[in-house]
C-alpha cells in the first residue's frame, strides 16, 4: 500500500498531532511495507512487433488453452489453438495438458502442415513445454 493510501485511510478513522509524519516514517522503516513495494524478478523486455503477413500460411500463432474440464473420448483437458494471421483462420485441437513439445510438434506436422502446406513462421507463447529445453 502506498504512503498516500495509508494517509488517506488513517485520516478517515483517527487523528493525533504528528500522525502524517508518523505514517510516512513507519512506511519507510516497516519491513512488510518494504517487501510489498519492492520490485522483484527480471524486468520485462520491450515488445517486438511481429510483421504483417502478405500471403496465406506465412505466419501462424500457436497457443494453448489449459485447465479445461476433461472431455472427448480420450478425456482431453486442454486445447491447442493455431491461427493463420493472414486469413484469420483458427484451427482447434483437443489436447492433454501433460503432452510434451514433441507431441505438439507431431500434431502440427501431421494435422496442420499435411493439410495446409508448410509455413514460414510460427509465433508461440513462452510455454514451458518449449522453453524448458532451452
Amino acid at each position: 500500500m502506498s504512503e498516500e493510501r495509508k494517509i488517506e485511510i488513517i485520516n478517515t478513522c483517527s487523528w493525533w498531532a504528528s500522525w502524517r509524519k508518523d505514517v510516512i516514517e513507519h512506511s519507510h522503516c516497516c519491513d512488510r511495507f518494504q517487501n510489498v513495494n519492492k520490485a522483484t524478478g527480471e524486468r520485462f523486455g520491450l515488445m517486438i512487433h511481429s510483421q504483417e503477413p502478405s500471403t496465406p500460411r506465412e505466419i501462424f500463432h500457436v497457443d494453448w488453452v489449459n485447465n479445461l474440464p476433461p472431455g472427448g473420448e480420450k478425456s482431453q483437458n486442454a486445447c491447442l489453438v493455431i491461427v493463420d494471421r493472414y486469413r484469420k483462420n483458427q484451427i482447434f485441437f483437443p489436447f492433454h495438458k501433460a503432452d510434451t513439445a514433441m507431441d505438439t510438434a507431431l500434431l502440427i506436422s501431421h494435422r496442420v502442415i499435411s493439410h495446409n502446406g508448410p509455413f514460414e513462421n510460427i509465433i508461440s507463447e513462452m510455454d514451458p513445454k518449449f522453453t524448458s529445453a532451452l
